[in-house]
C-alpha cells in the first residue's frame, strides 16, 4: 500500500507514527485516559510481512501494514492471486449488497469449513444458498429471545457454579474455554433442548476445541502464493475434530428425531421443507444445518465475551459504571428479560467490544470475473477482504479509533458511528440473522457476571489477538475470579 510514496512523504510518515505511537504511550499511561487494548502496532509493509512470519502464527493481524488503517480501498501487498482490502464504506456495501452475486465466499475461508459445515448455509451461495435460507428461515422462530431467554439465564447459572467453585478453591480460570463452555451451553439448550453435562455435548464441545485450533483457515504461504480457486488441505487434526463433531451431531439428530421432538431449532429443521419443492433436508444436510449453528452461535459469542472480560479486568472504572446501572435497573433482583433494553451502559460496552474485536476478523470474498471496486481493477479470482478489524480501527472513519471508549455508543454520541462502518455482524443478504439473539445472550452474561465477580487476568501483558476461525487471543487468558460478598 506505500508502495507509491516518495521518500520524503515516507520519511514523513515514519516520523508521524513514532510520534503517534509516544503519543499513544503516554494516553495509555494517564489515569483518566482512554485505555488502547491489545492489538498489534500499525508498522511499515515491510516490517509487517516479517512479524508476520516471525510470529509463526495463522493470523493475518499481524499482516497488516499501518497503512491499512489509513487506505479506504487498496491493494494489500504482492500475491499471486491478487488481495485486496477494500474499506471504504461505499464500496464495502457494493461488495457484500450491490454485487454480492459477484463476490461469493473466498474459496480459502470455504475450504477450512466444509470439513465442519459441509455445503450448510454459511459457505453456499446462488441458488443452493437461497433454497437453505428458504427452509431454515421458521426454524429462526426458536431463537426467539424471549423464548430463550430462560434456557440462556439456565446456562449462566451453570457457569456462575464453575466460577464460585473456582473462586472458593483459589484456582486461575480460562477465560476463553468459560465463555466457550456458558456460550456452548446456551447453544446446545437451544438447538437440542439439552444441556452441555450430557457426554455427547461434552464430547462436540472438546472437538470444536479442537478443530478451531488446528484449522487452516490463514496460511501466510498459501495466501500469498496459491492459485485462485484451488482446494486447501487441512491438517489430519482438523479433520479429525471435524469428522467426529459430524458424527456426533448425527447421532443427535438420530436420536431426537426417534423421540419425537418438538419446540426446538433440531425438530423444526427436521420438520423443515422446501416451499417451492416440498423436499426436507438430507441427513447429511441436517448435520451440515446445525454444524452452522453450532459455529455461528457458540464460537463468534464467546469470542466477544472473552475480550469484554479481560478489557473490564483492566477498566475498573467502567465496571464499577455497569454495576450501578444493574443495580439501578434490577433494583437488586435477578436480570431479566425486561432489563436487558435499559442496561444501556452494558450495551454499549458490548457494542465497543465488539467494534475492537469483531468476532469476524475478515470478510473474505473471491472475484468471479474481472471488475472494479472502486478505483481498483480487481482479476478475476482475487480475493476481496472486507475487515472488520480494520473498518472498525480506521484511523479515517473513527475518533480514536484504537481506544476503549463505550460511551461513543452513547445517545449522546450516536452521530459519531460512521454509515457504514460498523459491522460485527456483517452486511447485506448473508447478515448474521442471530444478531439480536447475540445481543441479549452476552448482554445477560456480562450483567450476571460483573455483579456477581471481579474477573482479571493474571498476565494481562502478555494478551495479543490473532485472526483464527474468530478473533481470539493467541493464548489462553487465565484470570483470578472472586466472588463478591
Amino acid at each position: 500500500m506505500d508502495s507509491s510514496a516518495t521518500p520524503p512523504a515516507a520519511a514523513a510518515r515514519g516520523a508521524t507514527a513514532r510520534a503517534a505511537r509516544a503519543a499513544a504511550l503516554r494516553v495509555a499511561e494517564g489515569p483518566a485516559q482512554l485505555y488502547r487494548p491489545p492489538a498489534p502496532w500499525p508498522v511499515g509493509p515491510q516490517r509487517a510481512l516479517l512479524r508476520a512470519l516471525l510470529s509463526g502464527e495463522r493470523d493475518l493481524i499481524t499482516l497488516l501494514p499501518g497503512a491499512a488503517y489509513r487506505s479506504l480501498t487498496a491493494p494489500l501487498g504482492v500475491s499471486r492471486r491478487g488481495i485486496f482490502l477494500v474499506s471504504d464504506p461505499a464500496d464495502i456495501r457494493d461488495v457484500l449488497v450491490g454485487r454480492s452475486a459477484l463476490f461469493p465466499k473466498n474459496d480459502l475461508m470455504v475450504g477450512a469449513l466444509e470439513p465442519l459445515v459441509g455445503h450448510g448455509v454459511f459457505v453456499a451461495d446462488g441458488a443452493d444458498w437461497e433454497r437453505q435460507r428458504r427452509m431454515i428461515d421458521p426454524a429462526f422462530g426458536h431463537m426467539h429471545i424471549h423464548r430463550a431467554f430462560g434456557k440462556m439465564a439456565e446456562a449462566v447459572s451453570g457457569g456462575e457454579a464453575m466460577l464460585d467453585a473456582a473462586s472458593a478453591a483459589g484456582h486461575p480460570v480460562p477465560l476463553e474455554q468459560t465463555m466457550s463452555r456458558i456460550t456452548a451451553d446456551i447453544v446446545f439448550r437451544t438447538i437440542f433442548s439439552q444441556d452441555l453435562a450430557g457426554e455427547t455435548a461434552h464430547r462436540v464441545f472438546d472437538a470444536f476445541a479442537r478443530f478451531q485450533k488446528t484449522v487452516a483457515n490463514v496460511e501466510l504461504r498459501r495466501l500469498l502464493w496459491s492459485r485462485p480457486f484451488a482446494r486447501i488441505p487441512q491438517p489430519r487434526p482438523a479433520l479429525a475434530a471435524a469428522g467426529e463433531i459430524r458424527a456426533l451431531l448425527a447421532d443427535m439428530i438420530a436420536t431426537h428425531r426417534a423421540a419425537g421432538r418438538s419446540g426446538d431449532i433440531a425438530a423444526d429443521l427436521i420438520a423443515a421443507r422446501d416451499p417451492e419443492t416440498g423436499t426436507g433436508f438430507t441427513d447429511t444436510e441436517l448435520v451440515d444445518q446445525i454444524g452452522v449453528f453450532f459455529l455461528a452461535g457458540h464460537e463468534t459469542t464467546a469470542s466477544v465475551l472473552t475480550w469484554c472480560f479481560f478489557i473490564l479486568g483492566e477498566q475498573p472504572e467502567a465496571v464499577a459504571r455497569m454495576r450501578a446501572e444493574i443495580e439501578a435497573v434490577t433494583y437488586g433482583g435477578p436480570v431479566e428479560f425486561a432489563h436487558v433494553k435499559r442496561l444501556g451502559f452494558v450495551r454499549s460496552v458490548f457494542r465497543e467490544a465488539l467494534r475492537l474485536y469483531p468476532p469476524i476478523t475478515f470478510y473474505a470474498r473471491v472475484a468471479r470475473e474481472a471488475s472494479r471496486i472502486g478505483p481498483c481493477a480487481v482479476p478475476r479470482g482475487a480475493m476481496i477482504l472486507v475487515s472488520p478489524w480494520v473498518i472498525h480501527r480506521h484511523e479515517r472513519l473513527w475518533r480514536d479509533a484504537d481506544r476503549f471508549d463505550p460511551d461513543r455508543f452513547s445517545a449522546e454520541r450516536e452521530g459519531e458511528i460512521p454509515a457504514g462502518a460498523y459491522l460485527p455482524f456483517g452486511m447485506g443478504p448473508r447478515i448474521c440473522s442471530g444478531a439480536a439473539f447475540a445481543t441479549v445472550e452476552s448482554i445477560l452474561i456480562l450483567a450476571r457476571l460483573t455483579r456477581r465477580y471481579d474477573i482479571r487476568a493474571l498476565e494481562p501483558g502478555t494478551v495479543r489477538p490473532v485472526a483464527r476461525l474468530t478473533t481470539r487471543p493467541a493464548c489462553e487468558i487465565a484470570c483470578r475470579v472472586a466472588r463478591l460478598a
